[in-house]
């Protein structure tokens, strides 16, 4: 684990890099050292500045660089800014949203019926918060221009990584500008101790019930804009790809589809993945990924919990999906550094794109939003 210097050191380099208002573009791919990372073969500290596969010192799990979002004693740990999904380069669309309805509300994806609220929330960025179980949690909305308040629209639900915010989220994920483009809100909320509890990680607070908070923040949001709940999402990357995995596993009755990067599912050991029904999951990995190995395999938290995880890999993870999805036949080739089981239970998909050479990748928001846009709740 990290000594009290080396994690000064790391939040340091962080809130420098965020500072400046570093962020990802889409379609770039990841892999590329930052400035803000230092040299390589530097002491490991987390910077936000894409993946740097030299240098890098190793301590308990996967190996730390110094020139990426990386960290001593090996996985989660993310920062700001970093290259986009490898070279996918998908093209949104703009999502149906279903016509003026009857009874009271306009019509959802599934045709039923949706009430919207009297007042439509003004286009752009809010900053906000809601309690929950009696502690406060904070988040940024942000409502697309195109929205009227007259007509259901989705929500993505988009998640930092270890040692982020929202905010920094906001800025790197490609999921705002989408937002505006194609006509869905979009939320970043912040997470305790600039993590998500997924079961045995990742918190140092241990009883944070993030499943909760997400619920009743989705709750919340669908009270005073008017979405569609057939067509809510989760998305994140690094640790808050963890938690979209987790948010698949355990809040499916919630969420139609998922949108995680850069983490896998864990050992079913340690962290049991049981949805309530068949759901899609577009998964981004990088082969040459030193926070969250590509292969899988044990890590420890660079952010001091006292805990050995053990993750399943890319290949693996994508295998555990596509058997729980009830899926047949074998994947097929979907373009962009994608496969796809597109023969599964209820419908949906399960996708695994991979950046051969790629490190600790984000997902590619409009290769992701395509696949999320395809598949409203059953």
């Amino acid at each position: 684990m990290s000594t009290t210097d080396d994690h000064a050191a790391r939040f340091l380099v962080l809130s420098l890099v965020l500072s400046l208002g570093a962020c990802s573009s889409s379609g770039t791919p990841s892999g590329s050292g930052s400035a803000a990372g230092g040299a390589a073969g530097a002491s490991p500290v987390e910077s936000s500045g894409g993946d740097s596969s030299s240098g890098g010192a190793t301590s308990g799990g996967a190996s730390s660089s110094g020139g990426g979002p990386t960290g001593t004693g090996g996985a989660l740990a993310a920062g700001g800014a970093s290259g986009s999904g490898g070279d996918s380069t998908g093209v949104g669309g703009t999502p149906g949203a279903g016509g003026a309805g009857s009874s009271g509300g306009a019509n959802g994806a599934g045709g039923a019926p949706v009430a919207c609220p009297s007042t439509a929330l003004a286009p752009g960025d809010t900053n906000a918060s809601i309690d929950v179980g009696g502690t406060t949690r904070t988040y940024i909305r942000h409502v697309p221009t195109s929205y009227t308040g007259e007509t259901p629209v989705p929500l993505v639900v988009d998640l930092h990584p270890l040692f982020g915010n929202g905010a920094a989220e906001r800025l790197n994920s490609g999921y705002g500008p989408l937002s505006d483009q194609e006509g869905f809100v979009v939320v970043w909320p912040d997470g305790i101790d600039a993590a998500w509890n997924i079961g045995p990680c990742c918190t140092t607070s241990r009883t944070v019930d993030d499943e909760g908070f997400i619920r009743a923040l989705v709750k919340k949001i669908s009270e005073e804009a008017c979405i569609d709940p057939k067509r809510v999402y989760a998305t994140g990357y690094s640790m808050g790809g963890g938690l979209s995995h987790y948010l698949a596993c355990n809040a499916a009755d919630v969420f139609a589809a998922v949108a995680p990067s850069a983490f896998d599912l864990l050992s079913a050991s340690e962290e049991p993945c049981a949805p309530s029904r068949p759901i899609t999951v577009i998964s981004f990995r990088g082969t040459a990924d030193l926070i969250v190995p590509y292969a899988g395999g044990a890590s420890n938290p660079p952010n001091g919990l006292p805990v050995t995880i053990h993750f399943q890999g890319a290949q693996n993870t994508f295998a555990t999906w596509a058997n729980l999805d009830g899926c047949t036949g074998s994947p097929t080739d979907a373009g962009n550094g994608c496969s796809t089981y597109s023969q599964c239970d209820a419908g949906v998909e399960v996708t695994l794109c991979t950046a051969v050479g790629g490190g600790h990748v984000t997902g590619d928001a409009h290769v992701g939003w395509e696949m999320l846009k395809r598949h409203p709740m059953p």
